[in-house]
């Protein structure tokens, strides 16, 4: 009969099993479902001995391997993160929280937060105001409770510790990256914009529509570019209605010779977009990372984006920085791209190059070792 240090020996050679917070890769078109999307498959890409338990409400139609499995739970919020916190307490070494802070307080397994930026805590920004509520009211538990803390970016870390001192020494950096299908090419580009309805020249913005994403400044630097300078293009808007949209649905329809709103498009679309436009707009006031940047970037468009927040550490040297509470900085920007060819080639081949630099790969490596790490402080199962 096998002692007690056999058994222990025994079960520290099995693979190590990760919960992971998966319901925004079915519930969250962009941002945080996207960022769940490529960290799923770039772990699956990788060769480790680790078992994945993915807890949603739904099932991601996504190819993964057998070291993944889903646990489902069809409950709302509050009781959704209790019944998983018990499930992933029983089954699991870790849990990588991804769409929320309040699975943290109820879990017994140690915790890896994710935290994608501080823009609840500046009602300047004029966030999302349940969502909003809901961080500030449940950070500060599970920042005490957590082993680790992921900040997508060195602004998003700065922020969180300047806030919560106590969470510099558990805080690391972990970028994202643009997705593969995001590169320079043009296979039917053309039947792309045609089903669009965009029929010439254009800049493009991206993003859901809400305050700190700027569009009212950004059409008002548009419009009053010189007409020789902005040569018959238009403005094309891509992106889903969100909250406080009464400025930007007014300055669109002051502009509606100028401003072209297609709403959503899919993720197959949005290369073409990116790539058949002139220059990519982005003067957003706040940004975790920044990843429309990247993608532009990756896309091999000239970017003229912000000078604030993440979005420094995303362009690098490789895109055009704009003041973005000036109107005049943004135009002038616009101006300069667009009128500067030679300048505009440059960008349009720094970008990619810039680009090679982020990779999911990395960020998945780096999220494993995170949860390798909060494990080893406590004894297996």
């Amino acid at each position: 009969m096998a002692d007690a240090r056999e058994l222990r020996s025994a079960a520290m050679e099995q693979p190590w099993t990760i919960g992971i917070d998966a319901r925004a890769a079915v519930e969250v078109p962009a941002g945080r479902g996207r960022y769940v999307r490529e960290l799923l498959l770039a772990l699956s890409r990788l060769e480790a001995d680790v078992r994945f338990t993915l807890f949603a409400r739904e099932q991601w139609d996504a190819e993964l391997d057998g070291r993944f499995r889903w646990e489902l739970f069809d409950d709302r919020d509050p009781r959704w993160h209790l019944r998983v916190a018990r499930a992933a307490s029983r089954g699991c070494d870790a849990y990588l929280s991804t769409n929320s802070y309040l699975t943290a307080w109820f879990l017994r397994v140690p915790s890896v937060l994710v935290v994608y930026d501080l823009i609840a805590f500046d009602t300047a920004l004029q966030p999302q105001r349940r969502a909003s509520l809901i961080e500030r009211a449940t950070i500060r538990p599970a920042i005490r409770r957590a082993a680790r803390l992921l900040a997508i970016s060195a602004a998003t870390r700065d922020d969180l510790v300047a806030r919560f001192p106590r969470a510099r020494s558990k805080t690391l950096v972990t970028p994202l990256a643009a997705d593969a299908g995001f590169k320079v090419g043009t296979s039917d580009d053309a039947e792309v914009l045609a089903r669009h309805g965009i029929t010439g020249p254009y800049a493009l913005a991206t993003g859901t529509l809400e305050p700190r994403k700027n569009l009212p400044r950004l059409i008002a630097a548009f419009a009053s570019m010189d007409e020789a300078v902005r040569n018959q293009r238009h403005l094309v808007v891509v992106g889903p209605i969100g909250w406080d949209t009464g400025a930007i649905e007014r300055s669109i329809a002051e502009h509606a010779d100028l401003v072209l709103p297609i709403g959503r498009v899919s993720d197959a679309d949005l290369p073409a977009l990116y790539r058949q436009a002139d220059v990519f707009a982005y003067p957003s006031l706040y940004e975790g990372f920044g990843l429309p940047v990247l993608e532009a970037m990756q896309c091999g468009t000239a970017v003229v984006t912000s000078n604030v927040s993440s979005l420094p550490e995303v362009g690098g040297d490789a895109v055009c920085y704009v003041d973005p509470v000036h109107v005049e900085s943004i135009r002038d920007g616009l101006t300069a791209v667009l009128s500067d060819p030679a300048w505009r080639d440059r960008l349009e081949t720094a970008g990619p190059r810039r680009a090679l630099s982020f990779s999911w790969e990395h960020t998945a490596n780096l999220t494993l070792d995170a949860l390798r790490e909060a494990t080893t402080a406590r004894p297996r199962r």
